[in-house]
């Protein structure tokens, strides 16, 4: 798996390589035991890299479903994500929400504050991951998205008015080492590890997760006044 991505150091954008994506989406089936499926992927028109979908605005080129049927076609067998990058090696992975998890997205500079915080608490934490458009996400127990927004009302804050959403079922996150046009690649800010395996619930992370949004919220308002 990718370099853990330090709070303050500079992260390396790792080559999307088919051999490379195909050892990964499987690793995430056999290991994690993960549901995967491939989506879009880059392919080099007139010099420049298009996504596989042929729109020329496609808003995340590259690492997005290919098919409607996306839903269907996850699976957490390694066998299986074996033989469908072996059939499309240059295929993003794509891990469907509301399965084995969910995950709380947050700005990345709200993210690595909350991580700071975390860590100082010693709280147990799951892999999060950290896309080149400069967002992340926490994976936590399945479920949070029914009830991330009433903990977030809890604490005090008005959910529309914090950067801070939920994907649970029905939608799906780009893994690593998959690239997003020429933005970079999602990279892991905390990569799944033994220690990792059994994830937190969403109650464990939402108060410095949420306190990291209203805060970076908070500048922003401070900036147009």
């Amino acid at each position: 798996m990718e370099e853990t991505i330090g709070v303050t150091e500079a992260a390396q954008i790792p080559k999307q390589r088919g051999e490379l994506l195909l050892d990964n989406a499987v690793r995430y089936a056999e290991e994690r035991h993960w549901d995967v499926f491939p989506g879009t992927w880059l392919e080099a028109v007139e010099g420049s890299e298009r996504c596989s979908c042929g729109a020329g605005d496609c808003p995340a080129p590259g690492a997005h479903p290919a098919r409607p049927d996306w839903a269907t076609q996850a699976t957490g067998s390694a066998v299986g994500a074996r033989r469908m990058w072996s059939k499309q090696p240059k295929a993003s992975i794509l891990l469907p929400t509301g399965r084995t998890f969910d995950a709380i997205e947050v700005p990345e500079s709200a993210g690595f504050l909350a991580l700071a915080r975390m860590e100082r608490m010693e709280l147990t934490l799951g892999p999060v991951t950290c896309s080149p458009d400069r967002r992340m996400f926490f994976f936590v127990l399945p479920g949070a998205a029914a009830k991330v927004p009433d903990l977030v009302r809890k604490l005090g804050w008005v959910p529309s008015s914090i950067d801070l959403t939920t994907r649970g079922e029905g939608f799906y996150v780009a893994a690593p080492p998959t690239r997003v046009g020429g933005r970079g690649a999602v990279q892991w800010a905390r990569k799944p590890t033994p220690a990792n395996r059994w994830l937190p619930d969403a109650e464990e992370l939402i108060s410095p997760l949420a306190y990291a949004c209203g805060r970076e919220a908070a500048d922003a308002r401070a900036r147009r006044a």
